[in-house]
């Protein structure tokens, strides 16, 4: 990942509400919701929703599909690896086992992303 997409991905999550939004749809995993359940869900006017939602799958962290007049947001899963991947490439010179207790870089998700890091951190 480039430093660039990173920082753009942090801004993102800057926010409260992007912040919990992307938590909640990291939690419904391929599922997803459409927006009025997220909005529910999380006590958000629509309006002031649909402005996040915009903002997060213009920097990759959502998908959406359309679903008749429904849009459904999920969690980019191989995003979410992708950055976290990107924080701990370098973690203690590539050696992690060195700077954390075991496990604790545990991977939550079997994904492209997240077999490619674990092959490049077990490379090293």
């Amino acid at each position: 990942m480039e430093k660039d997409t990173a920082t753009k991905i942090f801004e993102a999550l800057s926010s409260g509400v992007r912040l919990d939004v992307f938590r909640l749809l990291v939690r419904m995993a391929n599922e997803g919701m459409v927006a009025g359940e997220i909005a529910t869900t999380l006590d958000i006017p629509p309006t002031n929703l649909s402005f996040h939602l915009k903002a997060m799958t213009h920097t990759g962290l959502l998908t959406v599909t359309s679903e008749g007049r429904f849009q459904r947001y999920r969690a980019n899963m191989p995003v979410m690896m992708d950055i976290i991947a990107y924080l701990t490439d370098e973690c203690c010179s590539g050696r992690p086992e060195q700077c954390a207790p075991a496990g604790a870089f545990k991977v939550c998700c079997d994904t492209p992303a997240a077999a490619t890091s674990r092959k490049t951190r077990r490379a090293r």
